[in-house]
């Protein structure tokens, strides 16, 4: 499935398609460059969960949990500044991907081969135009 970004005033109505399409998953990789707009279009599905107060990227944090009353738990990982897999496994990334919350992965090529073999694959890419194509596959 391929969705477009326009602009940013998109992203409401193509998080509600994604999720309508892809809700019942539950780990989703985000696979883009820094800057393609990763963490505002996971704020922009976080939003459409339900959820009122987004904390924005867990860079330093590695992983912000929500609450949505639609969902379940939700987490939101951005793993970009681990050193290996083993930090990922230390603070309990396997539990937090098998515990059936829905789990948004920034840099999951990072953790690879922690990843559970029905991760959703979210590709988003950036046009010489600005908009945005997001691949997703399954």
């Amino acid at each position: 499935m391929v969705l477009e970004l326009k602009d940013t005033a998109d992203i409401p109505s193509v998080a509600q398609e994604f999720l309508e399409s892809f809700g019942h998953n539950k780990v989703f990789a985000f696979d883009g460059d820094m800057g393609v707009g990763k963490t505002t279009f996971i704020s922009g599905l976080l939003t459409a969960m339900g959820i009122k107060e987004i904390d924005g990227s867990p860079t330093y944090s590695l992983v912000n949990t929500y609450q949505s009353s639609m969902f379940g738990k939700v987490y939101h990982f951005d793993v970009y500044r681990l050193n290996d897999e083993t930090e990922a496994m230390d603070f309990g990334i396997e539990e937090m991907f098998y515990s059936g919350s829905i789990c948004f992965v920034e840099w999951p090529e990072k953790i690879k081969n922690l990843l559970p073999d029905n991760t959703i694959w979210v590709y988003i890419r950036k046009k010489d135009d600005n908009t945005r194509t997001i691949t997703i596959e399954q």
